[in-house]
């Protein structure tokens, strides 16, 4: 099911300080774009924001970077790290508007990522989708030209046949695989997401893999 378009969105993120209007223009400045030098963690599709908000606030030495195509998401996820920061400034997130596909219209080699996270991306479960899925080879590509050398993935989803296809994928693009699981103990889950606690509480088990470029 769609979201419905939410009207207040957009305009609460026109007035948001660390709301990206033009990321393109920010290309290969990441780094001078935040107030404090410090790794750049990447979220690849952040959704409403929970994990965003979550890690963010807990790792405040840690500049974070999320983009998402859509200004509703975009527009949640503000609310939610407005919620769990309260009173304390936003300094180490930026929020960006963006087609990830596109992702390297917005970023170039000199934006040095440590980490980029994709949680519970959409899986195109037709074949002739499958170059639209965020671990697909020619993304994990893509990512080569910011992620640093070390630099590593964080992958979750519920999709069996997107894990089985994305470990294939991570060997082919010549990323390490440090870590898969088919099932993801909840104490060995960094921090939940949305849907990570839904498709738990369904019994769907969750799927994650950590490569790390070479």
């Amino acid at each position: 099911m769609r979201m419905r378009k939410k009207a207040w969105a957009r305009p609460e993120l026109e007035k948001c300080s660390y709301f990206i209007q033009q990321p393109t223009s920010q290309r290969g400045k990441w780094n001078e774009w935040f107030s404090q030098q410090a790794p750049i963690y990447l979220e690849l599709g952040c959704g409403k924001g929970s994990f965003l908000a979550q890690m963010a606030s807990a790792n405040l030495g840690i500049n974070f970077i999320a983009v998402d195509i859509k200004d509703d998401m975009l527009g949640y996820a503000r609310r939610k790290l407005q919620q769990i920061y309260n009173e304390k400034e936003i300094n180490n997130v930026a929020l960006v508007p963006y087609d990830i596909e596109r992702i390297k219209d917005i970023f170039s080699q000199k934006d040095t990522v440590d980490r980029i996270y994709i949680n519970f991306c959409n899986p195109w479960p037709r074949p002739r989708h499958h170059k639209k899925r965020l671990t697909h080879t020619r993304q994990l590509e893509k990512y080569k030209e910011f992620l640093k050398i070390g630099g590593e993935i964080f992958f979750k989803t519920d999709d069996s046949n997107l894990y089985k296809d994305s470990l294939q994928y991570f060997k082919q693009a010549g990323y390490n695989i440090i870590k898969k699981t088919d099932n993801l103990d909840r104490q060995d889950s960094n921090i939940e997401t949305e849907h990570e606690i839904m498709f738990r509480e369904i019994g769907i088990p969750i799927k994650q893999i950590i490569a790390k470029r070479n």
